[in-house]
């Protein structure tokens, strides 16, 4: 993780030149050449700085890629205040948690500054020792917390504890507060605070369902939903049934995803291999197998929507998880079983940038290469006009790869009157501001989707990480006084509550499992293999490209 995380954070988008941004060790990583030319954003509008969380939709469970998945079950319709003695409180989408400034101002209104161990100021919640806020969390017969901070809190507890431990300390309050261990117990209390512990459980379970992989969350939440579920009312019983159903879908699901990962990823063969073994095999390319540059935009948003989905929230946390120094315990995350889908998610970012390279570089002649570039540039804008901005990048960094840049007679065959546009669009200059435009862009089209096709919005997801990971690196969890830094942890909450709405779109597009099952299993070139191919379609032109050629030809090929 250490590894990946330095790899990724240090990466801006290559010039013409360079590696992919993950995984270059021989080049630099430098920005894109910038246009000195003014571009019109393709989208037509372009929002303002307003948040995106007012207007976003419930959330949504889609059948897989690569296979169809049973659905699971998600949030129930919302309620908008959190507490009302008689009824139960439901579960708002993501859209009713943070307004503009990162939290939903009206949460708390007590006019005391402090209060139960917890600091307020103008009534929002700033601070407050770690065993206050987990008293917060627990709901009781006259409270139930508002779902801003349940997300909130469950998404930065794990900076200071293991998610069974604060479990398990639920657990404790539950009981103890309502005495639900109690045979004797008041039973008209009983049915005022049951259906807030269960819905409490099921956001947990819904909204962070991959911290139930460990047994000893399991266990606990098993516990405390048959305390529930024993009482005298059916209801509970079915709500109790129907919960653990879900949760369970949803980790066989994540299960059943991590084999076919495992699975392509075992299969996976560099291509020059291939060629030098099966020159046969594959002769194909990607226009043969798709020869309509949107329709191959379409599948790639099918695969990033797809990788997209099965990223917890809670992983964004954990990559950055350090050890707590009010605890002496070893770092909250060494002993659990993790989900590495972030990390393949930028696999797959890497593995698309390396297919775009070997596509060019594979054709012999000339003209076959500068139409591979144009078809290229043609998908590349699609996934733009799509919303899919990661695409976008992965193919303009395989696109900006040495092997394919220095390919000076190819280039010069190509109109790049588009790809400029693309360019700048992506350049990093100013904190990629022009992307960062783009993306409210396509953010406010989504907010205000006629169509599931303008809903999508895929961001660049290492700038995605980037933010979080600065954000959380710039402000300390610990204010000096001991008190957690929530203030913090409203701000992260409202960033990852944002790329949640993305991920639960729906694609609109049709599934063609032949340009699928290529994209994701065609081998491709290691970044050798590229620069010899580059060298054997245009020769070398310098001395050190001359005596690279060689030992390339000496290792790859056994020639001389």
């Amino acid at each position: 993780m250490a590894k990946f995380l330095a790899e990724l954070l240090g990466c801006t988008l290559p010039n013409k030149g360079a590696s992919p941004m993950f995984e270059s060790k021989s080049h630099s990583r430098v920005g894109l050449k910038s246009s000195t030319k003014q571009i019109t954003s393709i989208f037509s509008t372009l929002a303002s700085d307003k948040s995106l969380s007012d207007c976003k939709k419930e959330q949504q469970w889609k059948p897989s890629v690569y296979s169809s998945l049973a659905p699971v079950c998600f949030a129930n319709p919302l309620i908008e205040k959190p507490v009302s003695k008689e009824s139960m409180p439901q579960t708002p989408p993501f859209s009713a948690m943070f307004d503009s400034s990162g939290y939903n101002r009206n949460l708390y209104q007590s006019a005391e500054d402090s209060c139960g161990g917890l600091y307020y100021h103008d009534n929002n919640l700033l601070s407050g020792s770690l065993e206050a806020l987990i008293q917060h969390l627990v709901p009781n017969v006259d409270y139930y917390p508002d779902r801003t901070y349940i997300f909130t809190f469950l998404l930065s507890s794990r900076l200071f504890m293991h998610p069974y431990e604060l479990m398990a300390k639920v657990c404790h309050l539950c009981v103890e507060h309502q005495r639900l261990s109690d045979p004797d117990g008041d039973k008209n209390q009983m049915r005022k605070i049951a259906p807030k512990i269960l819905q409490l459980l099921t956001e947990w379970t819904e909204t962070f369902p991959y911290d139930f992989r460990d047994e000893r969350m399991m266990r606990n939440l098993k516990d405390l939903a048959h305390r529930i579920a024993s009482g005298e009312e059916q209801t509970y019983r079915k709500n109790v049934q129907q919960m653990m159903q879900c949760l369970i879908r949803k980790l066989a699901a994540l299960s059943q995803y991590e084999e076919v990962l495992a699975k392509i990823s075992s299969t996976s063969t560099d291509r020059l291999t291939v060629l030098k073994t099966k020159p046969q095999s594959i002769q194909r390319d990607i226009i043969t197998v798709c020869s309509d540059p949107y329709t191959l935009a379409q599948q790639l948003t099918h695969i990033e929507l797809e990788r997209l989905n099965y990223i917890g929230p809670e992983e964004f946390v954990q990559a950055f998880v350090q050890k707590d120094p009010l605890d002496n315990d070893k770092s909250c995350y060494s002993d659990r079983k993790k989900t590495r889908n972030l990390e393949a998610y930028v696999e797959w970012f890497n593995r698309l940038s390396y297919l775009v390279a070997t596509e060019i570089c594979m054709p012999v002649k000339k003209k076959h290469r500068a139409r591979m570039i144009e078809y290229f540039i043609d998908v590349a804008r699609e996934c733009f006009n799509i919303g899919n901005f990661n695409s976008l990048m992965a193919i303009i960094s395989g696109m900006n790869m040495s092997p394919v840049s220095r390919l000076k007679k190819t280039w010069a065959k190509v109109k790049t009157a588009k790809f400029d546009i693309l360019e700048h669009q992506m350049d990093p200059s100013s904190n990629f501001y022009n992307y960062r435009t783009a993306l409210r862009g396509a953010a406010q089209r989504s907010l205000t989707a006629h169509s599931s096709r303008e809903k999508i919005v895929i961001p660049f997801f290492s700038l995605l990480i980037k933010d979080i990971y600065f954000l959380n690196e710039g402000c300390a969890n610990r204010l000096p006084n001991g008190h957690v830094n929530f203030e913090k942890f409203w701000e992260l909450a409202k960033q990852v509550s944002e790329f949640m709405t993305w991920k639960q779109v729906e694609c609109p597009f049709e599934r063609d499992r032949k340009i699928l099952q290529y994209l994701l299993t065609v081998p491709i070139f290691s970044e050798d293999a590229l620069y010899l191919a580059s060298y054997e379609s245009e020769g070398p032109e310098n001395h050190i490209e001359k005596d690279r050629w060689k030992s390339l030809r000496s290792s790859l090929l056994g020639r001389v």
